[in-house]
């Protein structure tokens, strides 16, 4: 069992790491322009050559340094206050992402906290929102992250089975959804019923069973698919379906927004990455079987976002591994003159190329799906 011990970040009885810091930059500082100014009235002796007649020496010179004298000390007594403690000590150990620099609010009050003390719930409005706009991995904390409690979560051993709602630590607030009945079916968390059919049944060209991909992998000489990444696979239902089909292992990247993606995910018996979809994946080199790009993979990506994308998946495909771009939809007009022009620019084979008109949306919008499935070159 976990000793809390409540403790501040300084040690013994020097001063906090912040402000330590700060006050070494002051002196240095401080020392800094007394020399300037002893330099400065050694050129001005009227014994100095630097002043005789016929020197180059310009006036406006002495001036400009000055003024930049007052600008430093003016910058000094009005600067913000020091980082948290926690943040200094971060970045000794480590550097902080540039993208975690450019949103010092956020960051800011994500490293402050106390130490060896449980972690604040700020994963929803801090964490997420910080790996959104790029600050991934996030700095590491101090603290102990909360967790359901383990003697009241029961979890199945079939990934088809109802979810058990105490494998999440729901939100306190009574007007959100505290269970897992209450999300939506189409979000993915009715794994019992409509998940359960899911990539096993056919319902269109657009369709792509699991019993299907594999024998398209075999007939193609991909290989077994041993081991894939499925790009915003929602509650893990491919992973779990492969998994009991082919013993392959699927990681599947979530975010968990406006929902336990993540916990969902874990408590089917899969491998959840909590990843958006503009990080590098992260896995190696030429390590995968099968990417695939499910529903969270669409046209609201800006296009130079998505064609990153698709050459990261290029990346960690192995020779002859399969990329499966499943119901990406866009305007009729962009899919030739963009999406798939993007694809066909990474020189895959084609093994399966399926276009239909998007259901349940008005003419004047002409949208389309795409499912495609293509090999990586030999």
């Amino acid at each position: 069992m976990r000793k809390t011990v409540v403790g501040s970040a300084s040690t013994g009885g020097g001063w906090p790491c912040g402000l330590n810091l700060n006050v070494v930059f002051l002196l240095s500082m401080v020392a800094t322009n007394l020399l300037s100014l002893y330099h400065l009235s050694i050129r001005a002796s009227p014994t100095t050559p630097a002043l005789q007649s016929g020197s180059d020496f310009d006036q406006q010179q002495v001036l400009q340094q000055l003024s930049a004298i007052r600008a430093t000390v003016s910058h000094l007594r009005s600067a913000t206050p020091p980082p948290p403690p926690e943040l200094v000590l971060y970045s000794r150990l480590a550097p902080v992402a540039s993208a975690c620099s450019a949103h010092p609010d956020l960051l800011h009050r994500f490293m402050s906290y106390v130490p060896f003390a449980a972690c604040p719930d700020d994963v929803h409005t801090l964490a997420e929102p910080l790996i959104l706009r790029g600050c991934h991995p996030l700095p590491r904390r101090r603290c102990f992250s909360p967790t359901p409690d383990a003697g009241s979560v029961q979890l199945p051993t079939d990934p088809f089975a109802p979810l058990p709602d105490s494998a999440v630590r729901w939100p306190t607030d009574a007007k959100k959804c505290r269970s897992f009945s209450c999300l939506p079916a189409s979000l993915g968390f009715d794994v019992a019923r409509t998940e359960a059919g899911k990539f096993l049944r056919s319902l269109g060209p657009l369709d792509l069973t699991v019993p299907q991909l594999l024998r398209l992998a075999s007939m193609s000489r991909a290989g077994p698919i041993r081991l894939g990444l499925d790009v915003g696979g929602g509650t893990g239902t491919l992973a779990a379906r492969l998994k009991r089909a082919a013993n392959a292992t699927v990681l599947t990247t979530t975010m968990d927004l406006g929902a336990p993606y993540s916990e969902a995910a874990a408590a089917r018996g899969v491998v959840p990455l909590h990843a958006p979809l503009q990080q590098r994946f992260p896995v190696g080199d030429g390590t995968m079987d099968l990417v695939r790009a499910g529903h969270a993979v669409n046209r609201w990506i800006p296009e130079p976002a998505l064609e990153f994308l698709w050459y990261d998946a290029d990346r960690v495909l192995r020779p002859g591994g399969l990329l499966w771009v499943d119901h990406l939809w866009c305007r009729k007009g962009d899919l030739d003159g963009v999406y798939a022009a993007m694809l066909r620019r990474l020189g895959y084979k084609t093994i399966k190329w399926a276009v239909a008109d998007k259901t349940g949306i008005g003419a004047k919008d002409e949208l389309v799906y795409l499912t495609a499935l293509l090999q990586k070159p030999f």
